[in-house]
């Protein structure tokens, strides 16, 4: 497994993704109707620098997406996200991909703290993102409309110092 910049190519599998009313409701967002406002929002943001995108491969084959959003660079801090594709998942390519994201946050864009939201009922994810070091930070109360209702929502950090100290330890 690795994790390698969102090309244009990717569209489709992002399409796919994208298009997915359960795993875009872990995102809190709306499926996008279309593959040409896909292609427009990709042409709009490639040369964005408060974002980065990484797609998640297994032997060459799109399996997920890890993103850093509103990469902040006065204050040192980003939100990250992942969707892994059901056909990937319980392989331990969340955690895995997060990890790679979190590096690069940290070892690359030198960044203080990386933060992320999260459905207090996935628990799931939660676990994943605890044994990465996030910790949660504050809960959300029906922050986020998805599937007909409001989900209320942990807002969880990690910072550079707790990730370096957590793989110096391990």
């Amino acid at each position: 497994m690795n994790i390698r910049p969102l090309e244009k190519k990717d569209l489709p599998h992002l399409y796919r993704q994208q298009n997915s009313r359960p795993v875009m409701a872990l995102w809190f967002e709306e499926p996008y109707t279309s593959f040409d406002e896909l292609s427009i929002l990709y042409d709009r943001h490639v040369l964005d620098q408060s974002e980065r995108r990484f797609v998640i491969e297994v032997e060459g084959d799109f399996a997920g997406i890890v993103e850093l959003v509103e990469i902040d660079t006065i204050h040192r801090h980003a939100e990250i996200q992942i969707i892994v594709d059901p056909q990937y998942q319980r392989q331990g390519l969340a955690q895995a991909g997060m990890q790679l994201g979190i590096e690069y946050a940290f070892n690359v864009l030198n960044l203080h703290k990386i933060y992320l939201y999260v459905d207090v009922n996935n628990s799931a994810a939660i676990h994943i993102y605890k044994k990465l070091g996030f910790q949660e930070e504050g809960q959300l109360r029906q922050h986020y409309f998805a599937e007909g209702c409001y989900h209320d929502s942990f807002l969880m950090g990690l910072f550079f110092t707790e990730f370096s100290t957590k793989k110096a330890s391990s």
